[in-house]
């Protein structure tokens, strides 16, 4: 099972004008996929979805992007280009854990950390950043261990846990970071009553080839967790994710098989296949 990994941005229109925002900010950036309803862009070689849902759910930095920089002047020009229009969360400034850090909003309410911390062989420049707070605060390192163990073409780089005498409980996770089939993650614990958590305003997409990997995806990060309508669930922390087949685009680019295909799957929890023809 080797399946494509990406995340997915839930907007209330302005998915156009923000993919061509945000690849104007980075080399290596083009638009793939574009129709009133999604578009598909890389940046900087990561792969992402904007999907103009609605209002119904918003982003939050309990999902943000992490940026790797080269340069401090590489971080100013990224932070100078995200933050117009938008608020700093923490300001570009040195931290203990960074020569050079900022996280901010941007005018779409999706949050960056930008960190001056040059790419090593083999790691992504842009990385989905999970931040554990509320009722999963302190489960940050568990889920790491979980999605391991669920994508079986797994890494674990780095953790590092809070010791005696830092600002958080010793043993909570300062930082981790890994790989599920190629896709790279980071995830942290956040302390404190936060406004925010996992909610499907940022999600991971998980596209499978056929049924049985849709079966098993859907079953194994269900478990525990709640099982949504169109394909969407949220695992036992709280994340949203979307488990669906790779032909879905092709039915949803023609013409003559979208219709049938949108009716059917709007009925649907777990994608069925067969049903969508």
């Amino acid at each position: 099972m080797a399946n494509q990994l990406y995340t997915c941005l839930w907007f209330n229109g302005q998915i156009k004008e923000a993919a061509e925002f945000y690849c104007s900010l980075f080399d290596e950036s083009k638009i793939v996929a574009s129709n009133p309803i999604i578009s598909k862009f890389e940046l900087a070689g990561t792969p992402i979805k904007l999907l103009n849902g609605g209002a119904l759910f918003s982003k939050n930095p309990s999902i943000s992007f992490f940026i790797r920089c080269e340069t401090k002047e590489e971080v100013e020009k990224i932070w100078n280009g995200l933050i117009e229009g938008g608020n700093a969360m923490m300001a570009l400034d040195k931290y203990p854990w960074s020569e050079y850090y900022g996280w901010l909003f941007d005018k779409y309410g999706m949050t960056w950390q930008i960190n001056l911390a040059p790419l090593q062989p083999g790691q992504q420049k842009i990385i989905p950043s999970m931040l554990f707070t509320n009722d999963v605060y302190g489960h940050a390192e568990e889920a790491i261990r979980f999605y391991g163990s669920v994508f079986k073409e797994s890494k674990i780089f780095f953790t590092e846990q809070y010791k005696d005498g830092e600002p958080q409980p010793a043993g909570k996770l300062k930082f981790g970071s890994f790989e599920l089939n190629h896709a790279q993650f980071v995830a942290m614990d956040g302390p404190g009553n936060h406004a925010f958590q996992f909610n499907e305003g940022v999600s991971i997409v998980v596209e499978c080839e056929d049924q049985d990997e849709v079966d098993y995806y859907w079953d194994k990060l269900s478990e525990g967790g709640h099982e949504g309508q169109c394909g969407w669930l949220k695992d036992k922390f709280g994340v949203s994710w979307q488990i669906v087949p790779v032909v879905l685009n092709k039915l949803m680019g023609n013409p003559e098989t979208a219709e049938k295909a949108r009716n059917a799957f709007m009925k649907m929890k777990k994608f069925i296949i067969k049903d969508l023809y």
